[in-house]
């Protein structure tokens, strides 16, 4: 079975076909509305719509694909834990961490929330003992290892889940190998590493997908449909947002370290005596034979010891290319000094290692934005013209690279842009984004604002749709999911397109990671040369490239609060032209002979 592009509207037709002209009705009555959810429910009955059926593949494979796991960390865990092993078989994982080997056996049991979205291969794969699921997965340390191990391993592929410095060198290294590669994102650290990675993937004819899970959302396909049918008007404004509440002393980017790695951290001794505390509850539910308190309480001491255990890797750190550095002041004096095995463990601080607030966040929204403004173009993918944006940093103490804030403001071309028209250029659509800490208030997520309509999607999980564009809107619909499954309302005169959209979102809603990692497996089962155009993953070379050059860029326009012009040609992955050869004042070029 080979699905065309054109297939994936079929069950969504069948779908608004199945309501029928009669579920418009009159008066938006109660009585009206159960007809209209009945009717609802009888179109998902006749296209199902899971993630295969939106974005075009089978709903399994013959065999599935054969992986490795670089890097097993916060990410790399979410998406072993979002494996569907009718399509992924884990046969190895690589870490230097032994904190991150722990969880990807046993899952993140710190909180039911993370244990949900990290529940460990032994979860995945119905594996009773970290002994059984070893007997099924090799566990190799550097991730060098495990690619020199790949053939004898049997591996076709690797998930790379690495700090972002270390993208653009597996990622090649692991195609030299003969694999295929879906990477965390951002896609590298430079815009130069993401067109050598591009280049790579078409020089070894593998295929490179990116972990922008948004391709893969069906509450945001749902939303490009709105858009496209034209039920929000003209496009012409987009506002999101990601608050956090991080503070000094509760920031979850700068976790505790083992006292051993750093002993004059200011956090020193929480693990050692968060361990001990709780190893004096598990004596105690032992004491009392309280059998459901003995299991959890064994899970979580057993989780910290091998974050302990962590303290092993402190002398070795610098052997995998991490470094000590410090941050001085205007006089030399040293204000704060982080050793290697700290830019290993809170690498997303460092502009060495990560990429800030526009590289772990922004990049997502910034993608959900582009997909908004090329579906008002009938899908045809749109290049920001410029942005204009600022950093700070008045939170956090000198403990760090990385600002607190970042705002930008985006341009976007609108239909009819023309570029050489005086009066067609003004035709643009403007973006607004922020990244915060220090106040969570209002959450994430993207507000799509529309001549005819608005709609605001909530955590990738919620949304809201007004249709009409006067402040005083009685009409809303809103759809997203509750602890019991998907929840739909409709207020006065609810439109019956946005409804049925509402419920098909959620029928199967979830952050996108299950659909992003099948559809990969599927790409490589059907096209194993990456030759053929129609069989590619969503967030392919090119599309990803196009989220590193906003991402990065924005970086850089941030830093300096400066606006900056897009320029065609550093999206093009076959064109040398780089936006830090013009904002950095360097003379780079992509060279893969750069990686030995």
């Amino acid at each position: 079975m080979h699905l065309k592009p054109e297939d994936l509207a079929v069950g969504r037709e069948n779908f608004f076909a199945a309501i029928g002209s009669d579920a418009r009705g009159p008066g938006g009555s109660a009585s009206q509305r159960e007809f209209l959810l009945a009717r609802i429910e009888d179109g998902l009955a006749v296209g199902g719509l899971p993630g295969h059926a939106y974005f075009g593949y089978e709903p399994t494979l013959a065999e599935p694909l054969r992986v490795g796991v670089i890097g097993t960390g916060d990410q790399g865990s979410v998406l072993m834990g979002a494996i569907n092993p009718a399509f992924v078989q884990v046969k190895a994982i690589a870490d230097i961490r032994p904190y991150n080997q722990h969880r990807a056996f046993h899952g993140d049991v710190y909180s039911e929330a993370a244990l949900e979205v990290r529940p460990g291969l032994m979860k995945v794969y119905g594996w009773a003992t970290e002994e059984e699921a070893r007997e099924n997965v090799k566990v190799y340390g550097p991730y060098e290892d495990l690619l020199a191990n790949a053939e004898e391993d049997d591996l076709e592929a690797v998930i790379i889940a690495l700090p972002l410095h270390l993208h653009a060198a597996a990622t090649v290294a692991a195609m030299k190998a003969g694999l295929h590669v879906l990477t965390e994102k951002l896609m590298g650290h430079s815009v130069r590493e993401c067109k050598e990675m591009a280049r790579a993937a078409a020089q070894f004819g593998k295929h490179l997908a990116t972990g922008h899970q948004r391709h893969y959302n069906i509450l945001y396909a749902n939303a490009v449909d709105l858009i496209r049918r034209g039920t929000l008007g003209d496009l012409h404004y987009i506002r999101a947002q990601w608050h956090r509440g991080n503070l000094p002393g509760n920031d979850s980017w700068r976790m505790p370290m083992p006292r051993a790695a750093k002993p004059d951290d200011d956090m020193a001794g929480r693990l050692e005596s968060e361990l001990a505390s709780w190893q004096r509850r598990l004596e105690a539910a032992e004491r009392s034979n309280n059998k459901t308190e003995i299991e959890r309480w064994a899970r979580m001491v057993a989780q910290k010891k091998a974050q302990v255990a962590d303290e092993a890797i402190a002398e070795a750190a610098s052997k995998y290319g991490y470094i000590d550095h410090s941050i001085r002041d205007a006089d030399g004096n040293v204000l704060y000094h982080c050793p290697a095995v700290e830019e290993l463990i809170r690498w997303r601080l460092w502009d060495r290692t990560g990429g800030g607030l526009m590289a772990e966040l922004g990049s997502h929204q910034l993608d959900a934005a582009s997909i908004f403004v090329a579906a008002a173009h009938a899908g045809e993918k749109q290049y920001p013209l410029s942005v204009g944006a600022a950093s700070n940093r008045p939170l956090f103490p000198p403990d760090r690279d990385v600002d607190c804030h970042v705002y930008c403001l985006f341009e976007y071309p609108a239909p009819g842009y023309d570029a050489d028209d005086p009066v067609a250029k003004a035709n643009r659509v403007g973006v607004q984004y922020a990244s915060i800490n220090g106040n969570g208030y209002g959450g994430y997520g993207e507000t799509v604002l529309g001549t005819e309509g608005t709609l605001q999607l909530l955590t990738e999980m919620e949304a809201l749709l007004w249709r009409t564009a006067a402040t005083s809107a009685k009409t809303r619909v809103v759809f997203g999911r509750a602890k019991g499954g998907p929840v739909l309302q409709a207020y006065d005169d609810g439109d019956w397109e946005s409804a049925a959209v509402g419920r098909m979102a959620t029928k199967h809603a979830d952050r996108g990671y299950r659909a992003q990692i099948e559809h990969w497996a599927w790409c490589v089962r059907q096209n194993p040369d990456a030759s053929d155009p129609e069989v590619q993953p969503r967030c392919n070379p090119k599309v990803a490239l196009g989220d590193a050059v906003i991402a990065l860029t924005t970086n850089k326009a941030a830093e300096e609060g400066m606006r900056v012009d897009f320029k065609p040609e550093w999206f093009d992955p076959d064109h040398d032209a780089l936006p830090e050869n013009e904002l950095l004042g360097e003379d780079l070029k992509p060279d893969l002979s750069r990686y030995a």
